[in-house]
């Protein structure tokens, strides 16, 4: 149950927290310049209620659809909450555009997963317009029609119930569940997911709104961390403390301070009794911050704050780590607790559960894996044959997983595990920060991926031994066109450099006015970039993702060096140059994976001196 609500929560602050940037803007813009603020300016506050009607519900509109849509789905999304805006522009449809936005990617998916291979030749581009067009239209007028009056009744009865909490001073009870779910990772689903859009509604009607103040406030964490650095009887957590203070209070890191409660779960009244003490400070004197505090810290809690409210602010927050800093003090001078490298494993682990990810040092369960992508830098050689190897390999047992390949920038939001080569690591981590990430030496074969196969079909069994034979059978797959001629086969090639062996590919990629001269560039650019070298003998040079224009059709050259190239630590006795429009080279990759399935053809293709037999074999 935590992790299904941690999940949801993590998908709703996601639409939120990448807008964060427009909410501070609209907080500053009034803070500053409507009738109320420090420097009034009729001009400036002109733009506060555009900028809170239509900019910030579109924007958390286009990020959900893109969450579950692509770049599709966000154009989609955006169309769609237009609706649901105009049904009422007197209340901010935040939480309408959490549900438009998602359901606009929603039904863009399912269109292009019924249209996938349908779409008749040269009507792609005329189909993909009008549909998103006309399911953009349609979802409009819904929001209209239905979500948006829908919509508001939800917010209208939530601010009712907050002005109930408010009028009768019970809303400070509402830290003892935010303390502790903030321990637990739900502070930004709850924060940016229920409390903003809360905020925010009030904050169009009055300035500023309480709701913003309740989850961010850094006191009573930085009273639990100056607990434990003068209480705390072990050295080495005690030093620690100091450096957690300034990065809780000044970074807004709250996550800091979670692994010391979690060395001992009693210290949590600590924190709960500051934010109830605060809350109900608040309250009483009015406070509240015209935009939403993020990340928390002492820095932009005041920043957010009102020029009336700022020394009420400051005393709430001092209240709060004053309070919060006793109670813990008394549980830390008793408690033994465990030890806070242990805390801060279970805080990495409850952190990954809380975004989606897999526990570090784990493998997410088996039955839970959809989608595997291989990425390379351009997606067009290794990562195609190693996805081709792989979905061969494992169709058999797990049918229900889609594995194809990508460039490494372009790793699909929805995709559950992403192999790449460990130089690639870091740009694949910021392309796809939700996918668990295999990290591998080369894509045809590699123990990370043995360890991976075994999981995904047998659950947790140990990975069968280096060498051993798994009887994999790979079909034969059928060529669609024929994208090498005999005239591309060159044999019985004397050693070179790697360099010159790309070179020679490259240009004869251009002879057979596959490519223009620039691809040649971009072949050795590639391979300054990461290896092509896959493994068993084989590379695969081939041009950057940006020389992808260069390409006038499809085709692949292959160059046999018996003697071996040198690729790094490795020889590679076949080269072959690739040069693909689409997926029109797939095929044949497909094809070469199952001949590097059998040693003994394999042996074969980087001796032999018959062209005629390696043409047969490759097509």
């Amino acid at each position: 149950m935590k992790n299904r609500v941690q999940k949801f929560g993590k998908f709703l602050s996601a639409m939120v927290m990448p807008n964060i940037g427009a909410l501070i803007a609209f907080g500053f813009l009034a803070a500053l310049f409507i009738d109320t603020g420090w420097i009034p300016n009729e001009g400036f506050n002109s733009m506060v209620g555009p900028m809170l009607t239509y900019l910030i519900p579109i924007l958390i509109a286009s990020t959900g659809g893109r969450m579950i849509g692509g770049d599709r789905g966000r154009v989609v999304g955006a169309i769609a909450v237009i609706g649901a805006i105009m049904s009422n522009t007197s209340i901010t449809m935040l939480m309408a555009a959490m549900v438009m936005g998602p359901l606009a990617g929603f039904c863009i998916k399912k269109f292009d997963e019924a249209m996938d291979g349908r779409m008749p030749a040269g009507f792609e581009m005329l189909i993909n317009n009008f549909s998103a067009g006309i399911i953009g239209m349609i979802l409009a007028m819904a929001g209209y029609v239905v979500i948006g009056p829908v919509m508001s009744g939800i917010l209208q009865v939530l601010s009712a119930g907050v002005n109930v909490l408010v009028q009768n001073e019970l809303l400070p009870l509402v830290a003892v569940f935010i303390e502790p779910a903030k321990v637990l990772f739900l502070n930004n689903a709850i924060n940016h997911g229920i409390f903003t859009p809360i905020a925010t509604a009030q904050a169009a009607e009055t300035g500023k709104s309480i709701m913003y103040m309740l989850e961010p406030n850094p006191g009573p964490g930085l009273g639990v961390l100056l607990a434990y650095m003068f209480f705390c009887k072990d050295k080495a957590t005690k030093d620690s403390a100091p450096g957690a203070v300034i990065i809780h209070l000044l970074g807004g890191i709250h996550e800091i301070y979670f692994p010391y409660i979690l060395m001992n779960p009693l210290v949590i009244i600590a924190p709960i009794a500051g934010n109830i003490a605060t809350i109900f400070w608040f309250n009483m004197t009015g406070c509240g911050l015209v935009g939403p505090a993020s990340p928390g810290s002492i820095i932009a809690y005041m920043m957010m704050t009102p020029g009336p409210d700022m020394f009420k602010v400051l005393v709430g927050v001092a209240l709060s780590a004053g309070i919060s800093f006793a109670a813990a003090s008394v549980l830390v001078k008793m408690a033994g607790g465990r030890s806070l490298e242990d805390a801060r494993k279970e805080v990495a682990a409850m952190k990954a559960q809380s975004k989606g990810q897999a526990v570090p040092g784990t493998i997410e369960k088996s039955e839970q894996i959809r989608k595997i992508i291989f990425a390379c830098d351009a997606g067009m050689g290794s990562s195609a044959m190693g996805a081709t190897k792989f979905r061969n390999r494992i169709k058999a047992n797990r049918p229900d997983i889609s594995v194809s390949n990508t460039s490494v920038d372009n790793i699909p939001s929805d995709c559950d595990i992403a192999v790449v080569q460990t130089t690639l690591a870091d740009r694949a981590r910021k392309s796809a920060p939700r996918a668990q990430l295999i990290t591998i030496g080369n894509f045809l074969a590699d123990p990370a991926l043995d360890a991976l196969y075994v999981q995904l079909t047998t659950g947790d069994a140990p990975a069968a031994p280096a060498g051993e034979n798994t009887d994999i059978v790979i079909p034969d797959v059928p060529v669609k066109r024929q994208v090498i001629i005999k005239e591309g086969i060159h044999l019985g090639q004397k050693p070179v450099t790697k360099e010159e062996a790309i070179q020679a590919a490259g240009q004869m990629l251009v002879k057979l006015g596959y490519v223009d001269e620039s691809y040649i560039d971009a072949m050795q650019e590639r391979e300054r970039l990461v290896s092509t070298y896959i493994g068993m003998g084989v590379a695969i040079p081939h041009g950057t993702t940006q020389a992808k224009g260069t390409v006038k059709k499809t085709g692949i050259v292959c160059f046999q060096y018996p003697e071996g190239v040198d690729f790094g630590a490795e020889k590679a006795q076949l080269v072959f140059g690739i040069a693909g429009i689409g997926d029109e080279h797939l095929d044949l990759l497909s094809k070469l994976c199952t001949l590097l399935e059998d040693p003994a053809l394999l042996e074969t293709l980087k001796t032999t001196g018959d062209v005629e037999w390696v043409l047969s074999q490759l097509s």
